[in-house]
């Protein structure tokens, strides 16, 4: 799997992925400083789903935040340990993950699209 922003990445995606983001980009960002402050992980990673799927832990329910994805905070361990990133692929992640300060690393889990993206928090 690449690990790489995806150039396929359409703006049917985007612009959902976008606005849902800038929603919810302060929360997503505490609870990526609390995985590191914690050392849970080094790479946080949140997945962005239409439903729900077994994957980390619910953060934010879509439903409810009147948004069209849940997020779900999880980190490349988990991911490991639930076959989604592969034990030969670790190292390619690890390489590809970008600054955690400044980046959120999201896993887009649809049904035509699913794909690590880095998406840059919001300057304050």
């Amino acid at each position: 799997m690449d690990y790489a922003n995806d150039p396929e990445l359409n703006g049917k995606y985007l612009g959902t992925i976008t606005k849902d983001f800038a929603a919810v980009s302060d929360t997503l960002q505490e609870a990526s400083s609390q995985i590191r402050k914690r050392d849970i992980s080094k790479y946080p990673v949140f997945i962005f789903a239409r439903q729900e799927v077994p994957l980390g832990s619910l953060l934010v329910n879509a439903d409810e935040a009147g948004l069209e994805w849940h997020v779900f905070a999880s980190y490349l361990e988990l991911l490991v340990q639930q076959g989604i990133v592969g034990a030969e692929g670790i190292e390619a992640f690890q390489q590809t993950y970008k600054d955690a300060d400044e980046f959120c690393c999201l896993f887009v889990v649809d049904e035509e699209f699913t794909n690590f993206v880095f998406i840059p928090y919001p300057e304050d």
